[in-house]
């Protein structure tokens, strides 16, 4: 819960908005469900409705997720926006806090992302509310970028016995640690991302797996050291859907937009840099698409997104 109202404490002072907690007043689905309003300050405007299901049960999806019940327009009277947040944490016993992995508080401010990308969407017709899927991902995983920030941990990330906070050489070993085998993740990322395209731009679509998969690592010069992230058969997002046919590269491309626009506010006074805060929610999280995305970063960022803060934040450079 600590590292849920922090999350929630950080974004109203980058982005001007406020949580207000209606749990009880609306109806929900599953008495798990906490709700919250979300309005604009200072001027009080309703934005939408925010829904945090955090714990696993029976019947219930695995892993963590982000939906939009609705999304906001203002065409026909408009429609404010409905999103919620899903995860799967164990309950703790009584009188005992929830426990949650380094692992799990990045999942919470992926998801959380995705949710502000809906709860802070302004525009006029319902049909430009849809991110394209090659940018969808760059709110979610900006917004993990805060995780580390030392302001955010000294309130939430205490022992939960003693109260102390992480010590600072601890958390050092921890970022230092998320450079290792980055070399090997990347390519396996990439070749992946080069592979799917490669699939999904053949004119004809008639391929066979084995042999696709042994020209092409040897056309693209694929390490033998480095093993397929995904083997074609069981590649989800081939065959799962059309959601993202195509477009796995998506992942890192929204990696690298992620780095240059945190860069944007380490360059301009900080983490919690309010004028930064403020653009990039008026050209990336409020405008759906309908601008074009290339166009919405420059506006940004006044430039097209570099690679470079991707791999120095790899430890590649």
């Amino acid at each position: 819960d600590a590292a849920r109202t922090e999350i929630a404490h950080r974004a109203e002072q980058r982005y001007g908005i406020a949580f207000k907690e209606i749990t009880g007043t609306v109806p929900v689905f599953h008495p798990d469900m906490r709700v919250w309003e979300v309005l604009d300050v200072p001027s009080g405007q309703h934005r939408g409705l925010f829904y945090l299901d955090t714990f696993a049960r029976s019947g219930k999806r695995s892993g963590a997720w982000a939906s939009s019940y609705r999304t906001q327009c203002r065409m026909d009277g408009g429609v404010t926006a409905l999103a919620s947040n899903n995860n799967n944490f164990l309950r703790a016993a009584p009188g005992e806090p929830v426990l949650v992995s380094l692992d799990d508080v990045r999942t919470l401010f992926h998801e959380f992302g995705h949710s502000l990308h809906t709860l802070l969407q302004d525009i006029t017709y319902p049909s430009l509310a849809v991110t394209p899927r090659d940018f969808v991902e760059l709110p979610s995983q900006i917004n993990e970028q805060w995780v580390f920030t030392r302001e955010l941990l000294d309130r939430f990330a205490r022992h939960y016995r003693t109260g102390e906070p992480i010590p600072g050489a601890l958390i050092d070993k921890v970022k230092a640690a998320e450079t290792v085998s980055q070399g090997y993740k990347t390519v396996e990322a990439v070749s992946a991302a080069i592979l799917d395209v490669d699939l999904h731009t053949r004119p004809d679509g008639v391929f066979e797996p084995a042999s696709f998969e042994r020209e092409m690592l040897e056309q693209i010069g694929m390490p033998r050291e480095v093993a397929l992230r995904h083997r074609l058969p069981h590649f989800d997002h081939l065959f799962g859907s059309d959601g993202y046919s195509g477009l796995y590269y998506s992942y890192l491309w929204a990696d690298v937009m992620a780095a240059d626009g945190w860069q944007a506010f380490l360059d301009e006074g900080g983490p919690f840099n309010v004028d930064v805060a403020r653009r990039f929610r008026a050209h990336i999280l409020s405008d759906g698409n309908s601008i074009d995305r290339a166009e919405a970063y420059r506006r940004f960022r006044g430039r097209d997104p570099e690679g470079g803060a991707l791999l120095r934040e790899r430890g590649l450079a």
